[in-house]
């Protein structure tokens, strides 16, 4: 198989910023997969506006991968159909992203499988290589860039990801065929880290810069990140968000990076008002994530706004013991009558019926 090259209307894409939800896993009472409800997903985070679909990646389950479970490529399948479903019907063209895991072997021919059912990024996980050096780390990450154009992803230690320094950053975006990555591991100073290692990488306008960071997504969005580098000060923002957050109330999201991209453009002042967005988006998460014990719930709180709202018949997860956390519901409540502007249930109500026929 020849390397395979980003195409360029992707990477024009991945750099004007994107609302790229982290597809969820449908599944019914028996923790087998709801085909119904997994393509009204998609088709919800399309008509949303979604610019792109990350499958197979943290909130898809990791487990999908288990031979005795075996959706990885059926839940691939199913996004990519609906992908160019919506793009028959003349609806603009979406980025399809796809997790990528496991040891070396694993992760080549998962990008492999990935190329073959059209899509256009790996967004690469390490969890699999906890003890690997950094050496290791970029051999592994070059060899899969062989397969696949990928997306780097730093993932919270919390949920399985490990901490990765500067260098990793800076010799990670020297790879020809990284075109994005999502910084995700709910920490300032290593999201510093990825920004810096970017910019000094000498790629810092081939790789575009997403937020996976749920905790902090609107100052993410609205930061102009500097450093200076080679004599001079170098400007590099994070100009979009892959993120399970925006998995649910995903019209709101797309139209609140609308508002952020518009700020950005006019040149203005933040207003008072996008700070509140701001804190009450953090709060709302906090629910849904399960903050307070640990984001043990995280998955489960996703499936529950998304059973709430119709898209889901119940909160299963393919672990029978995961689940949601004792009071996590009454703080999905909560989030619901603090900030009812953040909930997109209007929207869901006027399409549920099409994206579920």
């Amino acid at each position: 198989m020849a390397p395979a090259i980003p195409a360029e209307h992707v990477c024009r894409a991945l750099a004007a910023g994107l609302v790229i939800p982290a597809h969820p896993l449908a599944l019914n009472a028996q923790r087998r997969l709801d085909e119904r409800r997994q393509r009204a997903l998609s088709r919800y985070y399309l008509a949303a506006g979604a610019g792109g679909l990350a499958v197979g990646v943290h909130t898809t389950q990791f487990a999908i991968r288990d031979p005795s479970v075996g959706l990885l490529r059926p839940v691939l399948e199913i996004a990519a159909e609906e992908v160019a479903r919506h793009v028959c019907r003349g609806g603009r063209p979406v980025v399809r992203i796809a997790g990528i895991c496991g040891p070396t072997p694993q992760a080549v021919a998962e990008a492999g499988l990935a190329r073959e059912l059209g899509y256009d990024v790996g967004l690469l996980s390490l969890a699999a290589l906890p003890t690997a050096g950094l050496d290791e780390l970029l051999d592994h990450a070059r060899a899969v860039a062989e397969a696949i154009p990928l997306m780097g992803f730093y993932l919270q230690p919390a949920v399985g990801g490990r901490v990765l320094p500067l260098d990793f950053w800076r010799r990670f975006a020297a790879i020809e065929n990284v075109v994005a990555i999502k910084i995700a591991p709910f920490d300032r100073y290593r999201t510093l880290d990825v920004v810096r290692g970017v910019i000094e990488s000498g790629r810092g306008e081939q790789v575009a810069l997403y937020t996976g960071n749920d905790d902090n997504i609107v100052a993410d969005l609205l930061t102009p990140f500097r450093f200076r580098c080679g004599g001079r000060i170098v400007s590099k923002r994070i100009v979009g968000g892959l993120l399970g957050h925006w998995a649910v109330w995903t019209r709101r999201a797309v139209e609140l990076l609308d508002d952020i991209h518009s700020l950005i453009e006019t040149g203005g002042g933040v207003p008072e008002e996008m700070l509140i967005r701001s804190v009450a988006i953090t709060d709302a998460n906090a629910a849904f994530f399960d903050a307070a014990h640990g984001f043990a719930g995280c998955i489960a709180g996703l499936h529950e706004v998304l059973r709430r709202q119709g898209l889901l018949e119940g909160v299963w997860c393919l672990d029978p013991a995961e689940g949601l956390s004792p009071g996590q519901a009454d703080e999905i409540d909560r989030v619901y009558r603090a900030w009812p502007e953040l909930n997109d249930d209007d929207f869901v109500r006027a399409g549920l019926d099409e994206w579920l026929s």
